[in-house]
């Protein structure tokens, strides 16, 4: 039988006394906690022990003795080591033993009450009590691959780190205490700073308090009877602007609730919204100071008309040369320049609209800029909206287009099944046998010749719309990446991997120390870090995208059929 004793590292050089911790049975391992020192009264030892099983939850009991003397071992204490076996009962009594600077250490069991007299194999595992304690061990990420002998260590491992992190009530009392009971383990010489702490925790519970108070104020505004009106309910649900504000009220919401975090997950969460709500803010100040900075504001506004007006213009040249022979191609003339000269009127009526808002595009875009100081991504969607406001000319082209070549796809599919003798059964969904005279077949012959070649000056249109139409949303779809990157990036955790790496632990891993003949084994335990990857596939945030996600082949079928693409959120999705 192989008996695992895990021993923090900080008590190596602690006085002799006892060892308190845990025994768990299953695995046959001891996790020592600290070291109770000499002189005690037993009477009070197990008085506080039993205290700490009430608050901690923990099975915590004296494991055995621990003996550190720089000279020789005396019998006298030998005897006296072995004697507080038979006051604390404790099986097995586990005696440690070091003398002076010896790497190698003494390690005996004594087992009163049992019978089994075949000698214990003891290996000595040093571990990180503070890293131990601070750290939480992750389940494996793979769960479908890992093998049960992976997951029984994995649990394993979650009950020693388990007892370490639940033992926080023995960690308040320290060898420097007034109290009878002196004690050594990883905080003995920095209570100090969880108090520092806790200070903090209670100083910024007014301060959460009155936010929110604030917030569900605005929540309240948010959920008034006048947003649901249909111009308001509208703008709300089509604006990107107004979901990112709407995602991030919930953010400060969640942050801000006095409710305490029931668990790891819970706190990394409000830790990882805390921490992005604060980089959007600050990068959100950056830009607005960069924007308000040797009158970048006015350039801007200087800069915004000519270059819709090239726009514009790049626009005409294109519907002119579409309106002759695009690349050599024999178009239906009538119909291409009723087409041409339609959507150069939209033009015209485009550049009248901007010449007339000219003289207030620098007074909009100077109260624009302050929105800023909410945050880099409000600033992004607010690009993302001025985008779709200015080119809203090419959706216009584009949904025309659409419409019009959809309808004539569709009605040639129609009258492709009146040949076959075919027709589409509504109420049934399926194509049913038909019998047609010889009326409907010529009336039908002529309305499909004529949508046939009508078709290419009508499909040449749509094309070239849809090419625009999909330039802007692709420009969109980049800028809603970015902030959909920096919502869901949960940057205090890629933080703390990169500072306090052991924080979060995806396992452990041993190294041998000394190894020699007649003496227990002595390992050190060290924390293997989650990975990045893994980091980021823990802790990413949910966030609310303006996409759908269709898949490729959905994509080319609504191309190729007129359907429109619109690049934006239906009520009730919510994408993780």
């Amino acid at each position: 039988m192989v008996l695992k004793i895990f021993f923090p590292s900080c008590c190596a050089s602690a006085e002799s006394g006892i060892l308190i911790g845990r025994w768990i049975s299953e695995q046959s391992s001891a996790v020592v906690l600290a070291v109770v020192h000499f002189p005690f009264i037993p009477v009070q030892v197990k008085q506080y022990v039993s205290d700490v099983q009430r608050v901690a939850k923990v099975d915590v009991s004296v494991l055995g003795s621990w003996s550190n003397s720089k000279q020789e071992k005396e019998e006298s204490l030998s005897e006296f080591l072995e004697d507080l076996g038979i006051i604390f009962s404790h099986e097995p009594w586990i005696q440690i033993s070091k003398e002076g600077d010896s790497k190698f250490w003494d390690c005996s069991t004594l087992q009163k009450h049992s019978n089994n007299s075949t000698e214990e194999e003891i290996i000595l595992v040093y571990y990180d009590q503070r890293k131990v304690m601070l750290s939480h061990l992750h389940p494996p990420l793979d769960t479908a691959t890992s093998t049960n002998h992976e997951a029984k260590d994995a649990s394993r491992l979650s009950a020693i780190f388990d007892t370490v992190a639940k033992s926080k009530v023995l960690f308040m009392t320290d060898r420097y205490d007034d109290g009878p009971i002196k004690l050594t383990h990883w905080q003995s010489d920095g209570v100090e700073a969880s108090i520092i702490v806790e200070l903090m925790k209670q100083a910024s519970v007014p301060a959460c308090m009155l936010l929110t108070f604030l917030l569900s104020l605005i929540s309240g505004v948010c959920r008034s009877r006048l947003l649901k009106f249909w111009p308001l309910s509208f703008l709300w649900s089509k604006l990107s602007t107004c979901e990112q504000l709407g995602h991030r009220l919930q953010h400060l919401q969640v942050i801000s609730s006095n409710k305490k975090a029931q668990n790891q997950t819970q706190l990394m969460r409000k830790a990882n919204i805390f921490v992005s709500l604060l980089i959007d803010v600050a990068l959100g100040m950056l830009l607005m100071s960069w924007l308000y900075r040797k009158n970048r504001i006015g350039h801007l506004a200087d800069t915004l008309i000519p270059v819709a007006d090239h726009v514009a213009e790049e626009l005409q040249d294109l519907l002119q040369w579409l309106m002759g022979a695009p690349a050599g191609l024999k178009m239906n003339r009538a119909l291409d320049q009723v087409l041409g000269r339609f959507f150069l009127y939209h033009i015209h009526l485009w550049i009248s609209y901007i010449h007339l808002m000219s003289p207030f595009i620098e007074m909009i875009l100077w109260y624009v800029g302050l929105s800023a100081c909410l945050g880099l991504t409000v600033a992004l969607c607010i690009l993302s909206d001025i985008i779709a406001l200015l080119t809203f000319h090419i959706y216009c082209f584009y949904v025309y287009g659409a419409r019009l070549y959809c309808l004539k796809i569709y009605g040639l599919s129609s009258l492709w099944r009146l040949f076959r003798g075919k027709k589409w059964n509504v109420l049934r969904q399926r194509v049913d046998s038909c019998s047609y005279d010889l009326d409907q077949l010529f009336i039908g012959t002529l309305l499909f010749t004529i949508l046939l070649f009508l078709l290419p000056t009508t499909a040449l249109y749509y094309l070239v719309f849809t090419l625009l139409r999909l330039l802007v949303v692709i420009v969109q779809g980049l800028i809603r990446l970015l902030v959909d990157l920096i919502d869901s990036l949960p940057l205090y955790s890629i933080i703390l991997r990169l500072c306090r790496s052991y924080r979060l632990a995806a396992g452990v891993k041993f190294r041998v120390l000394e190894q020699q003949d007649g003496k227990p084994l002595r390992l050190l335990m060290q924390i293997n870090p989650l990975s990045y990857g893994g980091v980021v596939q823990t802790y990413r945030l949910p966030t609310y995208s303006c996409y759908p996600k269709d898949s490729w082949t959905s994509l080319c079928k609504k191309l190729f059929l007129g359907e429109l693409i619109y690049p934006w959120k239906h009520k009730g999705e919510k994408q993780d």
